[in-house]
C-alpha cells in the first residue's frame, strides 16, 4: 500500500462525516460530538441508522455485481470512510483476486486507520484528496499510477454527494464520468426526498437535523436531481431505486423501515 503524508492532528470538538457514519454503523472509531449528530437525527427518526445500513449493503452488492458480472477489476472509491466489515477491496478481491482498489478520502482518522488496514495488501491504495474536486483526484499521483485509464474502472460516490451543498454537483460528476473510458461503471447513492407527503416530511426533518448538527451537512435531494448525476450512462437494472431494493439478498421478510424510503441509488455503465 502507498499513501501521502497527512496531518496527524484530529479536532475532536467537531463532528466529521466519516466518524458520524461510523457511529451510525455502531462502530467504535467516533467521538461524543459524532454521536451527538446521531442522537439529533434519531430524535426525529428513531431508525435513522438504517440510512447507513442500507448504504453499506448497497456498496457490498454493487461491488459484488461488478466483480462477478462485468469483468472490471479497477475501483476508485471516493470518500471511502473508516474501514469496517466488507470493505470494497475485500468484496472485490474475494471474487477477483487481481482487483486493484484506490480509496480517496481526506479525513485524518480515515487515513490513519486505512494505513493500518491496507499495510499488507499490495493491490489496494489510499490517497488524500478532496473528492468534490475531480481535477485534484484525477491528477493525484497514486490514482494515475495505480489505475489504468485506458481500461474500464468502477467509480463509487456512495453516500458522499449529499454532504456537498454546492449547486455544481452535476458538473462534478460529469467531470469524473468524462475521464472514464468506455465500459466503466459509476455507482451513486444519496439521501432521497421521495416527494411523497409521508416520506418527504421525514426526509426534511432528518435533513434539518443533519444540517444544523455539529456535522453541518446532509441534503436530501429528489430523484430527478440524483439521476442528473449520472449523465450519459446506461443504468443497470433495476435502475434508480431505493438502496434496499437494489438486488437485495433474498426475499423480503420484513417491511422496509420508513427511513429506507429516504436513501436511493443507481449504477450506470458508460457506453
Amino acid at each position: 500500500m502507498s499513501q501521502k503524508v497527512v496531518p496527524t492532528h484530529i479536532d475532536t470538538s467537531k463532528a466529521s462525516i466519516a466518524r458520524v457514519y461510523d457511529a451510525f454503523l455502531n462502530g467504535k472509531d467516533n467521538y461524543e460530538v459524532d454521536r451527538e449528530v446521531l442522537r439529533r437525527v434519531q430524535s426525529v427518526a428513531p431508525e435513522a441508522q438504517q440510512l447507513a445500513f442500507d448504504n453499506r449493503g448497497f456498496l457490498i452488492r454493487v461491488t459484488r455485481f461488478i466483480a462477478m458480472e462485468t469483468g472490471v477489476t479497477q475501483y476508485l472509491d471516493l470518500g471511502s470512510g473508516l474501514p469496517t466489515a466488507e470493505n470494497t477491496h475485500q468484496v472485490a478481491q474475494r471474487i477477483q483476486p487481481e482487483s486493484r482498489v484506490v480509496y480517496v478520502d481526506n479525513d485524518p482518522v480515515v487515513l490513519a486507520h486505512g494505513r493500518a488496514l491496507l499495510e499488507e495488501n499490495d493491490q489496494t491504495y489510499l490517497t488524500s484528496a478532496d473528492i468534490f474536486k475531480p481535477h485534484e483526484v484525477l491528477n493525484d499521483p497514486i490514482v494515475r499510477q495505480e489505475l489504468d485509464f485506458t481500461e474500464p474502472i468502477a467509480l463509487f460516490q456512495l453516500g458522499t454527494i449529499h454532504h456537498y451543498d454546492g449547486d455544481d454537483y452535476r458538473e462534478i460528476m460529469q467531470e469524473y464520468i468524462d475521464a472514464l473510458p468506455s465500459g466503466s461503471y459509476v455507482g451513486v447513492s444519496h439521501f432521497l426526498d421521495p416527494q411523497t407527503e409521508e416520506h418527504s416530511t421525514l426526509a426534511r426533518r432528518m435533513e434539518d437535523m443533519f444540517v444544523h448538527s455539529p456535522m453541518g451537512t446532509g441534503l436530501f435531494r429528489t430523484e430527478e436531481q440524483i439521476r442528473s448525476m449520472l449523465p450519459g450512462l446506461e443504468l443497470v437494472e433495476p435502475g434508480f431505486v431505493l438502496c434496499a431494493n437494489w438486488w437485495p439478498d433474498g426475499p423480503r421478510i420484513k417491511p422496509l423501515t420508513e427511513v429506507s424510503y429516504c436513501i436511493a441509488g443507481a449504477v450506470g455503465r458508460k457506453p
